[in-house]
């Protein structure tokens, strides 16, 4: 998953996310550093992500609950500044529970990504997600190629002002 890789892989502490991001520390903290810019994307984040993020950061890095906490406030502050936010799948209407991949975890990430209506899923390239893109006609791209065509697009867009 992308926002614990970004934290995990980069040096630097997450207390003030870089902008822009960092010059190829790790894919993970660029994409997360992009949606801290709060310019082109939305950060999404759920109830689930979040728990299963501090989870993996206690259980696999050993890090300490208020660490976990403070990382995952300050995800909900990044997706909220970048226009995105908070939204818990489990209170949307019946019948948005999604089975379309054999990963139940990646399952929670493709239900939110259908309530928010994503125009884009950006993965660390696991072996599940990333093969079924498109789904449902979104693109699923890895956080490598994302980073690299905002970086690509955001060079044009200045070459032209």
């Amino acid at each position: 998953m992308v926002l614990v890789r970004a934290i995990v892989t980069n040096r630097s502490s997450f207390e003030e996310w870089p902008s822009p991001p960092p010059g190829r520390a790790s894919a993970a903290s660029e994409c997360v550093g992009i949606a801290n810019d709060a310019e082109e994307f939305a950060l999404w984040v759920s109830p689930h992500i979040l728990a299963n993020v501090e989870r993996v950061l206690v259980e696999v890095f050993g890090w300490v609950p208020d660490q976990t906490e403070r990382y995952a406030n300050r995800l909900r502050e990044i997706a909220k500044r970048s226009g995105g936010g908070e939204v818990d799948p489990q209170k949307a209407p019946p019948g948005i529970r999604i089975t379309d991949c054999s990963d139940l975890e990646d399952n929670r990430i493709l239900e939110l990504a259908s309530i928010v209506d994503a125009q884009l899923i950006v993965s660390n390239g696991n072996e599940h997600l990333t093969p079924m893109s498109p789904w449902r006609g979104t693109p699923i791209i890895v956080d490598s190629e994302f980073v690299a065509r905002v970086d690509a697009a955001r060079r044009a867009r200045r070459r032209r002002y």
